[in-house]
C-alpha cells in the first residue's frame, strides 16, 4: 500500500457494522464502498490481517488492460495507484488471463477465476470484494488469491494516529547511545534530543486515510 500507508503507521479502524447512515454510532456506517481501504483477514491464511483498498463490489465487472482498471466497461480514475519502475508482467497488468499463470497465484483461485470470467471481465460475486494495492506492480492482492468475502473483513481504516520512523532508534536506543562514553552530539538521531524529534513521522499524525 506503500505510500499510502507506510511500515510504522498506527491505524484507526471503524468496525461498526453495517447500517443506515450510521445511526447509533459515533462513526460513520461500515457500509463498504470503492476505493475503502478495509483491514481483513488474509482469504489463504486466516490467521493473518491485510490492509487493500477496494476496487471492485459485488456485480462488478472488472478488467485490468494496460495496467488501467475497468469497471463495467469504463476506465476507473485512480490519483492514489503508484507504478514503479518494473519489468512487463502481463498477468498482473493485463487481468484476468487465461493464457498462462503467474507462478505466485493461488491455485485454488486460479481454477475458479477460470469460471467467473466473461468476456474477458471477472465477474464479482455476490458478498464478495476484489482489492488492489495502491503500490500496484509490487502488490500480492486479489489478482493473485482471489475475492475477500463480506464476513472476512474487519472494517475500514480512516485515520493515521501515529507513525513510527523505522529508520529512526527509538528514545530508549538513543538514551542508550547518550550513556558516558557515547559520542553522539546533540541533535544527532541517536542522541535523546535528535530522539524525541526522529522516531516519529510527526507529519503522517492525525493524518486522514483516502
Amino acid at each position: 500500500m506503500e505510500s499510502t500507508l507506510l511500515v510504522g503507521d498506527f491505524l484507526l479502524v471503524n468496525k461498526q457494522a453495517p447500517g443506515p447512515d450510521g445511526i447509533g454510532s459515533l462513526l460513520p456506517s461500515a457500509a463498504i464502498h470503492r476505493g475503502d481501504i478495509i483491514v481483513f483477514h488474509d482469504p489463504v491464511d486466516a490467521s493473518l490481517y491485510l490492509v487493500k483498498r477496494v476496487i471492485g463490489l459485488p456485480g462488478d465487472r472488472i478488467r485490468l488492460h494496460d495496467r488501467h482498471v475497468y469497471i463495467n466497461g469504463h476506465a476507473l480514475t485512480e490519483p492514489y495507484a503508484v507504478y514503479r519502475p518494473s519489468p512487463p508482467d502481463n498477468f498482473r497488468d493485463n487481468f484476468p488471463r487465461l493464457q498462462s499463470a503467474d507462478p505466485d497465484i493461488n491455485s485454488l483461485w486460479w481454477i475458479r477465476m477460470r469460471k467467473l470470467i466473461d468476456n474477458d471481465q471477472l465477474i464479482i460475486p455476490a458478498g464478495n470484494y476484489f482489492v488492489l494495492g495502491d503500490n500496484r506492480n509490487d502488490s500480492e492482492d486479489s489478482r493473485y488469491w482471489g475475492f475477500v468475502p463480506r464476513e472476512a473483513i474487519v472494517g475500514k481504516t480512516f485515520l493515521i494516529y501515529f507513525s513510527l520512523n523505522n529508520s529512526a532508534p527509538t528514545p530508549g536506543q538513543a538514551a542508550a547511545a547518550a550513556m558516558p562514553g557515547s559520542t553522539a552530539p546533540p541533535g544527532h538521531p541517536t542522541s535523546p534530543g535528535g530522539s524525541l524529534l526522529n522516531f516519529a513521522r510527526w507529519d503522517r499524525t492525525l493524518r486522514i486515510i483516502h
